[in-house]
């Protein structure tokens, strides 16, 4: 395999820090995170969700999910909304960014097909935490007044399979996002 695929490739996978998570933009906010910045914190949240299932690897779900969005650098993130009148083609360009990667490639393409299709026990809690951490961003927007980021917490606890995803989004709802800050202020007396 060219090295000058794989270094064009990771050249590529920088796209997903510019491009930010639109349907956000849909309930007014003006600066959404990224898709890298939700690809971050999806791997975390997957490992710890692959741990709370009892899921042998728990880094192969991390995996998938940092590859999950990885389209979005050519097609940008096309929100629900736009969904509906546009048919875009992920796994055309998954192929297409993968292909010249041999081995490599295959190996990133078939995770991403398990996390897309739900196809395996980690290609399910990886979309269960791409899920989460959807929720989790829009627990955050509920609580600074974006009261349509609740549309998002009602599909997500719609799509969740695994028992774990279930209880952590159940106990989200009941939590603030805030509280894990207020008793680690240090005051100087």
């Amino acid at each position: 395999m060219a090295n000058k695929n794989i270094i064009n490739f990771i050249f590529e996978m920088k796209q997903l820090s510019r491009i930010k998570h639109e349907g956000w933009r849909m309930i007014g906010i003006e600066d959404p995170e990224s898709v890298a910045d939700h690809s971050l914190r999806s791997a975390q949240i997957g490992f710890i969700l692959a741990k709370l299932e009892e899921y042998e690897n728990p880094c192969e779900v991390c995996s998938m999910i940092v590859f999950h969005d990885m389209a979005e650098s050519r097609i940008g993130d096309v929100h629900r909304v736009a969904n509906r009148y546009i048919e875009v083609e992920e796994e055309k360009v998954v192929e297409e960014q993968t292909r010249k990667l041999d081995e490599i490639g295959e190996e990133i393409f078939e995770m991403w097909k398990q996390a897309e299709n739900r196809s395996t026990a980690a290609g399910i809690i990886a979309r269960d935490a791409n899920w989460l951490d959807m929720a989790f961003t829009a627990k955050a927007y509920m609580e600074i007044g974006y009261k349509y980021a609740k549309d998002w917490m009602n599909n997500i606890e719609k799509s969740l399979k695994t028992k774990s995803a279930k209880e952590l989004f159940n106990e989200l709802k009941r939590s603030d996002s805030n509280e894990w800050w207020q008793k680690l202020k240090k005051m100087k007396k």
